[in-house]
Formats: C-alpha cells, sequence, structure tokens
C-alpha cells in the first residue's frame, strides 16, 4: 500500500507541474497524451483504492460534488475594499498624502490591473491549499472551495511549507463568455449578462461541475502577510508567489512617481479593449511593504494603495419606447426601452428614468438616439439625448394618468405618481419580492421571476401564503426548470426564515419610510412586534430620527385592518415576533442616550462591531460632528472629524478609554 501511496503522490505532483506549464505558463512540457496517460493512471488506482483518494487529488478538480449550502468563515485580516480616483487629480493628490506621511519626495509604486471578477482568498498550510474563500462583507465570506479547485492554473500543492494566504480576484475570458453565449442562445437560454456577472455566478454555484463548465481562471495580486515571510516590496512578494506557482498578471509594472503612475493609465487606457479579461480600472500601490504600517488605513481603506476607475464608457443607442412599472408602495416609474447595445462589458436594453420630471429636465422624447453610459459601471443612465438627429418622426413623452397593472387612477406625491389601489397585482407582487430579499426575511429561491410566476400561478397571492406553498408541491415541480432538490431548498429557507429577529420581518413587511437601519432601531427599543400596535404618534415620536412622516406610516400600518389581518396569519404559521440582538436593559451605562461618533481605525473592533456594541449600550451613532454630538471615540489616523470635534469642545475619547467604558459598562 506504501508504494501505491509513494505513485500517487508522484502522479499528483507531476500532473499539478503540467497543470502549472499549461495553464500558467502557457508552455507544456509534455503532449496531451502523457497527461492523459498520467490521470487515467491516477483515476485506476483511486477506483481500486478509493481510501487513497483526497479532497486535492487532480481527479477531484472535474467538480461534481454538490453541496447544501456554503460554510461561513472569518478572514483572519478583514478584506478591505479600496478607495477610488476618478482623475488625474484625485492620484496627484493621493500621491500628496503618501508623499507627506512617509516624508519623500518621489514614491515607488506598483500599477496592476483591476481584473473585474470575484475577489477570492486562499490559504495554504504545510504546503497544501487549505481553503479558498469569498469576499463577503470583508469580515466573514463563503468557503468555496470545491468550485474554486475547478480552476486548473490554482495549485493544490506548493513548496513553501508555511502558513500563508494570497487573495485575487476569480474571472470569465472574454472569448469563453462569448463561447457560453453562443450555446446559450442556441439552447434558447438567458445569456450571461457579463463576464463578472458569470464568474460571480459560476463560483456561488452549490454543484461544483457548473462551475468546471465555465472555464474560470485567476490572476493572484495580493500575499497577505507578506511582511511576516520576509519580504519587504510587494512587487518581491508577487514574484515569488509566481515562482511558486500562481499565476499573476504580466502587465504589472513597478513605476517611481506619480509622472510614470499616469503614463501606465494612459498606456492600458488605449489596451484595456484588447485583453482578454475585463478590467475597470488600474490599482495603485506603494511598493514598501514596511510603509504600510505608517501609512495605516481608514474603516474601510488601506491608505497605501488606490484604484483609479476608468471614466464611464459612453455609447449612442436609441430610444424605441418608454414603459411603466409598478413598486410594492405603489411608486410608478418610467423606464427606457432600448435598442440593444453593450457598454461596459454587457448589453442594455433598459435604463430608469426615475420620474416625470428626469424625462422632461431631459428633453426626452420617443425614437431620440440617447447617449447612454453605465453608472460606477454598472447602472445603465441615460445622459442626455441627441436632439440634431431628430427627425421629425420623434414622440413627445406624456405621462400616463392610469396604473399600468391595474388601471387605477395615480395621484402625484412630490415629483412621484402612485397607484393608490391596495389589490393592485404588481404591487402585491413587488411586497412578496421585497418580504423574500437579502435585507429582509432572505428567502433563497424566491427571487423576482419566481415570485411573480408563483403569483400568476395562483401559489403565493399575498406574503403569508408563502408559507403555504408546500400544498403546491405537486404543481410546482410540473413546471418546467423545477426539480425536487431545488423545491426542497425553497421550502428550507422559508422555515429557516421563521426564526428571524423582528427587524428583518419589521423591514420585510415593506412599512413605508422604514427602512433596514429603522427597522434595527425600532425592534430593538420595543422588542416585539406586539408592542406596535399600542403605540401612538406622540410615542414614536420621541425615538431620535422619528419625524411626523415616519411616525404617521407606522402608526398607520399597524391600525390597518388589512395588516392586523395579515400579521396575525404570519403569527399562526409560526413566525417569531421578537427582537433576538442585544439588548441592554439598565440604563447605567455611560454611553446610554448619548450621540457618538466614530473616526479613524480602531485597532480591536470594526467600525461596524463597534456601532453596534454603542447601540446596545443606548448610545446613538452617527455619521458627522455637531454641536449636538455628545461624544467622539478616535482610533488611529482620526482625521478632520477629531479636529472639527475639538473645535466645538466635543468631549473626545480614546480607543484605551473606550475600552475601559466598556469594560465597566
Amino acid at each position: 500500500m506504501s508504494e501505491l501511496k509513494n505513485r500517487v503522490n508522484e502522479i499528483t505532483k507531476l500532473l499539478e507541474q503540467y497543470n502549472y506549464e499549461y495553464y500558467v505558463l502557457d508552455n507544456p512540457s509534455v503532449p496531451d497524451s502523457e497527461y492523459d496517460k498520467l490521470m487515467n493512471e491516477l483515476i485506476a488506482i483511486e477506483k481500486e483504492h478509493p481510501e487513497l483518494i483526497t479532497p486535492l487529488s487532480p481527479t477531484q478538480r472535474v467538480g461534481g460534488k454538490v453541496l447544501s449550502k456554503f460554510e461561513k468563515i472569518k478572514h483572519k485580516r478583514m478584506m478591505l475594499s479600496l478607495a477610488n480616483a476618478f482623475n488625474e487629480k484625485d492620484l496627484r493628490d493621493f500621491d500628496q498624502r503618501v508623499r507627506d506621511i512617509i516624508h519623500k519626495d518621489k514614491v515607488e509604486y506598483m500599477c496592476e490591473m483591476k481584473i473585474d471578477g470575484l475577489a477570492m482568498a486562499i490559504e495554504y498550510v504545510d504546503g497544501r491549499l487549505n481553503y479558498a474563500a469569498t469576499r463577503g462583507d470583508g469580515n466573514e465570506g463563503e468557503i468555496v472551495t470545491n468550485n474554486v479547485l475547478t480552476i486548473k492554473s490554482i495549485p493544490t500543492i506548493v513548496e513553501d511549507t508555511r502558513t500563508f494566504e494570497v487573495r485575487g480576484e476569480v474571472y470569465m475570458p472574454k472569448k469563453v463568455l462569448e463561447e457560453l453565449n453562443k450555446v446559450r442562445e442556441e439552447k434558447g437560454e438567458d445569456l450571461l449578462a457579463n463576464a463578472r456577472n458569470a464568474a460571480a455566478g459560476s463560483i456561488r454555484q452549490l454543484d461544483s461541475s457548473i462551475a468546471a463548465s465555465r472555464k474560470l481562471n485567476a490572476f493572484w495580486y495580493y500575499l497577505v502577510n507578506a511582511d511576516e515571510l520576509g519580504f519587504k516590496r510587494h512587487s518581491d512578494a508577487l514574484d515569488y508567489i509566481e515562482k511558486i506557482g500562481f499565476r499573476t498578471n504580466k502587465e504589472r509594472r513597478i513605476c517611481n512617481g506619480i509622472d510614470e503612475v499616469l503614463k501606465y493609465i494612459e498606456e492600458y487606457t488605449e489596451k484595456r479593449p484588447h485583453l482578454d479579461y475585463d478590467i475597470d480600472g488600474i490599482v495603485i500601490k506603494v511598493n514598501d511593504i514596511d510603509e504600510y504600517p505608517v501609512l495605516g488605513y481608514t474603516a474601510k481603506t488601506p491608505r497605501w494603495a488606490i484604484a483609479y476607475k476608468f471614466p464611464p464608457e459612453e455609447v449612442i443607442t436609441k430610444l424605441e419606447d418608454i414603459i411603466f412599472t409598478v413598486g410594492r408602495t405603489g411608486k410608478i416609474t418610467p423606464n427606457a426601452v432600448i435598442k440593444p447595445t453593450k457598454v461596459a462589458g454587457s448589453t442594455v436594453q433598459r435604463a430608469t428614468l426615475h420620474n416625470e420630471d428626469f424625462i422632461k429636465e431631459k428633453g426626452l422624447m420617443v425614437g431620440d438616439y440617447i447617449v447612454l453610459r453605465k453608472a460606477g459601471d454598472v447602472i445603465p443612465e441615460v445622459v442626455r439625448p441627441l436632439p440634431e438627429r431628430r427627425d421629425g418622426s420623434e414622440i413627445p413623452f406624456k405621462m400616463i394618468d392610469t396604473c399600468p397593472d391595474c388601471g387605477y387612477p395615480l395621484i402625484k406625491k412630490d415629483a412621484m405618481h402612485f397607484c393608490i389601489n391596495p389589490n393592485c397585482p404588481a404591487k402585491k407582487i413587488e411586497g412578496i419580492i421585497h418580504f423574500a430579499s437579502k435585507d429582509a426575511m432572505d428567502i433563497e429561491g424566491l427571487g423576482e421571476k419566481v415570485a411573480e410566476e408563483f403569483f400568476n400561478e395562483g401559489f403565493v397571492k399575498s406574503i403569508p401564503e408563502i408559507f403555504d406553498l408546500a400544498k403546491y408541491r405537486n404543481d410546482i415541480i410540473a413546471i418546467d426548470g423545477w426539480k425536487d432538490k431545488s423545491i426542497d431548498n425553497l421550502l428550507s429557507a422559508i422555515e429557516k426564515s421563521k426564526s428571524n429577529s423582528l427587524e428583518r420581518l419589521l423591514f420585510g413587511l415593506g412599512i413605508k419610510e422604514v427602512g433596514e437601519k429603522m427597522a434595527k432601531t425600532l425592534s430593538r427599543r420595543y422588542l416585539t412586534l406586539d408592542k406596535f400596535f399600542e403605540l401612538s404618534e406622540e410615542e414614536l415620536l420621541e425615538i431620535p430620527d422619528v419625524g411626523p412622516v415616519l411616525a404617521h406610516s407606522v402608526y398607520e400600518y399597524f391600525h390597518s385592518d388589512e395588516n392586523k389581518e395579515l400579521i396575525e396569519k404570519l403569527r399562526g404559521y409560526g413566525l417569531n415576533f421578537e427582537f433576538l440582538g442585544n439588548v441592554n436593559t439598565s440604563t447605567n451605562s455611560f454611553f446610554n442616550g448619548k450621540t457618538v461618533v466614530l473616526t479613524g481605525t480602531l485597532s480591536h473592533y470594526g467600525r461596524k462591531q463597534a456601532t453596534e456594541m454603542l447601540e446596545n449600550l443606548g448610545a446613538k451613532v452617527t455619521g458627522s460632528v455637531s454641536i449636538k454630538t455628545d461624544l467622539v471615540i478616535y482610533g488611529t489616523e482620526a482625521g478632520s472629524k477629531l479636529d472639527k470635534a475639538n473645535a466645538l469642545g466635543v468631549p473626545t475619547m480614546d480607543e484605551e478609554e473606550f475600552e475601559a467604558k466598556l469594560q465597566n459598562r
């Protein structure tokens, strides 16, 4: 058996070497037949001796494992985002700040492609891949090792046996996207919108064989613990991880000073369309790792790096029509129907026009040629019409006066039009979608298309009927695309949502003016949904940040017979009506009743965690300093907020004193 195990190890190392040569170096040393011969030998050995199969075996990299869900993992070091620069001035300001802090006349920077994909972190222990995880919210991600293993350019075994983490970007090459969409079009399937979404969607598939079929690739751009491993320069760390088997981007370049950075950006602005992958900018990092602690961090971003974002790509297309949609509150939104055109990597056919005033201010007419771009390379935005290209066939815009879904007369409030019919089908569908959304009840699988389909089929005509969906199981399975597993997953997600804390339910109910943050504020204060039936508008107005409009909206909602009936139905289905978060019932806390501002980097707590702790102790945490602020808590690299607090005479507290107060509550 030991001989077989040695042979398995020998074959594994050879196949890993050949994968590296083929997928990373693009310079194979053996023909495909030799690779296939070794792979077949390994398959035969593992078939006879399944006990020799390991999760990192080359035979396991083709996908096929199906998970019920992704496990969460807390990042050992936060995956921070980068501050953005949009022009030369932003970049020169960044350079000036860096030089002022480290007292240098010129700084050496590393410039790299900003790959438009999915951020990924991979840890290696004892020379073997330990896990791969998505960025998530920066603090916590999801373990997606099975899917990442299907990317053959990623090494599973490396020569360095120290524990280290590399970070990079998983992406879909442009050619692969084109090939996949060609096949999907032939099958009559929906096309993948763009390479970034396709990569992210592939990595989040529970079935790893789907990820394997998507032919993803990856670039690695950061050795997280480079300083601990003895590296002084970021460029040297990149050279090292490339040497031990990681695929790094060859377009990177060391630039001596900001003028060279600007030339590099100019060069790659021209080269961008010719790359085999999408980029949405250039990342600029201080190359000297020893300067990182000196430069420090803001709450969300490192001060030693910045991302230059390319200007939004603008295209000319035609406004073919303006149609109207109905939101969950009855708000009517006009939408541009555009002649399909490609912009910033995806084909756009629709764009929101916001409201009647927006269209009139732009001077848009149906049939106009228009300038279109994507705000932040994401949201389609109509910039302006081109009146010089009109030929007289254009049709002036006229706002509708009845609901496009139910025909009910519209009312106008400020700049918006609303349908006030309580039985409007479109409003009901949008209400169901909102209730099931991630920030509300988080019912995975009950998205827009499914909610609309189930509403039209008669399965879910109202929010409470979500929790009675199991009785339609046989009807759902008859719908094309639904299988037992997908139904089981949906029903499981519905059942799980019943135990959510009160703030999710309160937000999910879709009460006008009650956003996610206010739902939590109200839930923490009143603890149970039943309390809201007893509240007067005057009592609600006692809460900070609750004004007359919000107070009236909440009062009106809980005194509506229709809403009372809805809530009683939800009670009958066993939904939790209690707040499950931390509540400080004592009024003795030092922070109770104080308006607090956090600034700078807190070394022991993230901003979100510190905010939650303070709110649990009765404080109100705000983002700006004013004469009404009771306390400013500051960490390292505190900036203008601390200066303003000192100028206004607002009390301040450093992190050490903050921790001491927390101990004493």
